[in-house]
């Protein structure tokens, strides 16, 4: 697998994981990024000649995608079902139901700590940008909002949140690298977002919280827009 070109998926992410859960990864950009088309059968064999590895970390890799819903598993193989527009927004409502809660208990605890993290991690934003990685900046976004989610030790939010993180990440890292080529000046709001995300949980503001909330999450159009423009955008570099 390490032989083969142009991933999607970052493979500095999971550059010690499993061969299943890297060829996961892989395929998982792919079908959201368009690339691997609805209805596309997926087989084994053609999948070991492709990624040059054995049928027993594709089993595992089809497992994983099919346990997202975004496959649907088939004798000696799988059928791309894909991700609709529906679908996303419904992992975005997801996401406000977590961090609505989180943020319920978070002003109930001492956050300095917890400040101190995630300006540390907005310092990383702001250098990633500075340097054109929508990669590390995709990164950085991720770890932000988990920290926030891992502050208040609850196992089964930590559940829900790793059973949707995969598949948030993937179009984050999408919206990202397209956000740097063709909205490069949005990252500004973004990171404004994020400051106002620490300044809530700093002072324990419930309308700033709400505030926070809603700069993030109200723009699930455009995020959703986003994503379907970085696949046009890829599907137009695989036609020239």
């Amino acid at each position: 697998m390490s032989k083969y070109k142009d991933f999607l998926y970052p493979e500095k992410w999971i550059a010690n994981a499993s061969m299943g859960v890297r060829l996961a990864c892989e395929l998982r950009m792919r079908i959201i990024s368009g690339m691997i088309e609805k209805g596309t059968v997926l087989s084994e064999n053609k999948l070991a000649l492709e990624f040059e590895i054995s049928r027993s970390p594709i089993r595992e890799a089809l497992k994983v995608l099919a346990s997202e819903n975004i496959i649907r598993l088939e004798r000696m193989g799988a059928v791309v079902v894909g991700l609709t527009e529906k679908d996303i927004k419904e992992i975005y409502d997801v996401r406000l139901l977590i961090e609505t809660f989180v943020y319920e208990r978070v002003v109930k605890m001492d956050t300095s700590e917890l400040v101190k993290e995630l300006s540390k991690i907005h310092e990383m934003m702001e250098v990633a940008i500075k340097y054109g990685d929508a990669d590390e900046f995709s990164y950085q976004d991720v770890l932000f909002h988990e920290t926030i989610i891992r502050s208040i030790d609850h196992s089964y939010i930590m559940l829900i949140w790793n059973n949707t993180k995969p598949v948030m990440e993937s179009l984050i890292l999408l919206s990202m690298r397209m956000r740097l080529e063709k909205k490069y000046d949005d990252f500004s709001r973004v990171l404004k977002n994020h400051e106002v995300y620490i300044k809530a949980i700093k002072i324990k503001d419930r309308d700033i919280m709400i505030q926070a909330l809603h700069q993030n999450f109200d723009d699930v159009q455009d995020q959703v827009a986003d994503q379907w423009m970085s696949q046009q955008m890829l599907a137009k570099g695989r036609e020239q």
